[in-house]
């Protein structure tokens, strides 16, 4: 697919990139780059496989700027990423896209944007642009939810919210390298290196820069949140673990003069005066229910119970 940069993103069908008088689009197979990169004129040779992309990056080079995108779905952060390169200049950007997806943004762009300037800056701004729309109402949903598991763990009400923490911590941790990457990436657009973007519309890439830089700080920020409240669970844990080791020293305390006073009695000696006092028995157990009484009441005023 090729398209005009123009008051609008329009098809046209190039017979030539030589001397076209208009900045272009072109989205291409990584097997049709191979075999026809130098009609584009751009002066390099580079066998690119998408399957080979791992990150978010870009090259300087004597006559173009070349890199690639590897960017999280946002509906599986942690899962399959959408991996295409590009080559820029001048006169033109290619993007070299074997699943279809810096179409789909081209195409939304085509039917969305109309430009009163048109340049390839505006171009290339906009399409960072729709990769990041709709990463604040994302993060937005994380700190809500962190909001919830945190209350839930203070109500004591969560489950164990240990595993959902630690896919949301990966998952941050995902976006907050697919931001450091993406920010990489704008600032050596805005350095201008070889020259290729106008001085004037070089401030696109440092409003996308700012914007990049916002959503890592929150991500960041969020993270930290997220090693909080795991911190806060298992604070959580060890209260009620500190709750039940009290319970149980409070009632071995309470049983320990009583089954001093059954084992006393329980060894069955003959001379013990009290065996044959017919008061001595409820004695015994008023003395057993004093203690119980006793060691409640201390236990109260210590507020151990």
């Amino acid at each position: 697919m090729y398209y005009r940069i123009g008051e609008r993103i329009e098809e046209f069908e190039p017979t030539t990139f030589e001397n076209i008088d208009f900045q272009y689009i072109a989205v291409i197979s990584s097997e049709e780059w191979i075999n026809s990169n130098r009609k584009f004129d751009m002066g390099i040779e580079w066998d690119i496989n998408t399957d080979d992309i791992t990150d978010t990056r870009a090259e300087v080079n004597i006559d173009s700027l070349t890199g690639t995108f590897s960017v999280p779905s946002r509906k599986d952060i942690s899962g399959h990423n959408h991996n295409f390169a590009f080559a820029l200049d001048e006169k033109g950007v290619v993007f070299i896209d074997d699943e279809g997806f810096a179409s789909r943004i081209i195409d939304k762009i085509a039917k969305t944007k109309k430009y009163i300037n048109p340049c390839l800056e505006r171009f290339l701004y906009d399409f960072l642009e729709s990769i990041i729309h709709r990463d604040y109402k994302i993060i937005e949903q994380y700190d809500k939810r962190l909001d919830e598991i945190e209350q839930e763990i203070l109500s004591g009400g969560a489950a164990d919210p240990v595993r959902e923490l630690s896919d949301i911590r990966s998952e941050l941790r995902d976006l907050k390298m697919h931001y450091a990457q993406l920010l990489d990436l704008s600032q050596e657009f805005e350095e201008n290196e070889n020259e290729f973007f106008l001085d004037d519309n070089v401030r696109y890439f440092h409003l996308v820069s700012q914007r990049v830089q916002t959503l890592h700080d929150m991500t960041s920020s969020l993270a930290d949140y997220t090693s909080q409240i795991r911190d806060l669970n298992q604070t959580q844990i060890d209260l009620k673990q500190n709750r039940i080791m009290t319970i149980l020293t409070v009632v071995t305390s309470i049983f320990m003069p009583l089954t001093l006073i059954t084992g006393w009695y329980g060894m069955n000696f003959v001379h013990m005066p009290e065996l044959a006092s017919p008061v001595a028995y409820p004695i015994v157990i008023g003395v057993c229910v004093l203690i119980f009484v006793g060691c409640l009441i201390f236990f109260k005023v210590k507020k151990w119970l």
